[in-house]
């Protein structure tokens, strides 16, 4: 085992996609999204945060890893493509969006559809703190 994979340091699940995924959903796709978000969100799995990585299993064909310089920037707002009538009216619905090699990406951790709330503020504090080391 090593110490990447020893120091866990937050698992959650999670619903995501890229800002090009995003941008080619349809009217209709962003309709529904106000009912279930996962309508947007095709990727899913658990997202783990260690000392060393941070992980996004189910990414695609394969796992998602990512070592801190490869996360440019981290943000927790709405944008263009995912706005406030998308995501509630509550803060908590804001996307988590990390810049990466493959493009931005768009993550919503522990979504929870009833209330439109996520864990989101809470893990971008958390990565901002692991890319700072």
């Amino acid at each position: 085992m090593t110490d990447t994979t020893r120091n866990v340091i937050a698992v959650a699940d999670y619903i995501g996609c890229t800002a090009a995924e995003l941008a080619a959903k349809r009217r209709g796709d962003r309709i529904a999204a106000g009912v279930d978000q996962k309508v947007l969100f095709h990727r899913r799995g658990r997202i783990t945060l260690t000392s060393g990585r941070l992980l996004l299993e189910g990414w695609g064909d394969e796992d998602l890893v990512l070592q801190p310089a490869d996360v440019t920037a981290v943000e927790n707002r709405f944008t263009d493509l995912y706005g406030r009538f998308i995501g509630g009216l509550l803060n908590a619905g804001k996307p988590l969006i990390l810049t990466t090699p493959v493009g931005e990406i768009y993550l919503m951790i522990d979504h929870r559809t009833f209330m439109e709330t996520t864990d989101n503020r809470r893990w971008t504090m958390l990565i901002n703190a692991w890319r700072r080391g």
